[in-house]
């Protein structure tokens, strides 16, 4: 079981927007009553911009730690004292860690849930990959992806330097040439579950492996079309998990 650095009650909770749907906060209360841990609860911080963030979130009493979702990965950035190396790098956070002296320190457990969450499935065949959508997650699958050797590019509605696709350029050839495809963007998520990213699903073949960060619901449209083609296919569930377990790990530091 987790130390207990104290017994007072250390809150945490996720920031984000639109967040009722979220994963996070359930976990975690089943966690604190699985294992036993009295001292500890957990929330959602609902909020519209990140300006609410000083007003209605750090004037929280006994604030230990957060969780940042979308769309505030980035945004939250200029909040912190100061950055892990790994965050600094991606320029995205998903954890925040209040210290002993009160400063906030970023950051991200994604690279790591992500990490653990596509490796088993990755064979030799997989070298290039497309990533859909260009937010604060896909920062960091970005960085991944990068470790493990893969060629990678963003796929986005408008191109910039960084985008060398967009939607209405991607190719069926695109598709069958980068075996690996990860969606990091919304599109699917509870309640528009008919919603799939538009791109040329009829390149996708059973040497594919299509990742979905979206896990409500659990089978996205998006992955039923892969499924369709004998792909591999993988929502964020897991991905969750991990990067949910990191957290706590640095929280508990």
């Amino acid at each position: 079981m987790d130390k207990k650095p104290d017994n007072r009650m250390r809150k945490f909770g996720l920031i984000g927007k639109d967040i009722s749907y979220s994963f996070s906060q359930n976990y975690f209360t089943l966690k604190f009553k699985d294992e036993n841990i009295t001292n500890a609860t957990y929330q959602n911080f609902d909020i519209q911009t990140i300006e609410d963030f000083k007003q209605q979130i750090l004037t929280t009493n006994n604030l230990a730690g957060l969780n940042v979702t979308i769309p505030y990965k980035e945004s939250i950035i200029p909040f912190l004292d100061r950055l892990d190396k790994k965050a600094e790098k991606i320029g995205a956070v998903n954890t925040i860690k209040f210290t002993k002296k009160g400063r906030l320190k970023g950051y991200n457990t994604d690279v790591y849930g992500f990490k653990k969450s596509i490796k088993p499935h990755l064979k030799k065949h997989h070298k290039q990959a497309l990533i859909l959508g260009t937010g604060g997650a896909s920062k960091a699958i970005a960085f991944v992806l990068k470790e493990l050797n893969m060629t990678y590019h963003f796929v986005s509605r408008q191109a910039s330097k960084n985008t060398k696709y967009t939607y209405d350029t991607l190719t069926q050839e695109d598709i069958s040439q980068h075996q690996i495809i990860i969606n990091c963007s919304p599109v699917g998520t509870f309640p528009k579950v008919e919603e799939a990213p538009n791109i040329p699903y009829q390149g996708i073949t059973d040497k594919h492996i299509l990742f979905d960060l979206i896990y409500n619901p659990s089978e996205t449209r998006f992955l039923k079309h892969g499924q369709s083609k004998g792909a591999v296919t993988i929502n964020g569930y897991n991905m969750l998990v991990f990067q949910a377990e990191k957290s706590w790990k640095i929280w508990n530091k």
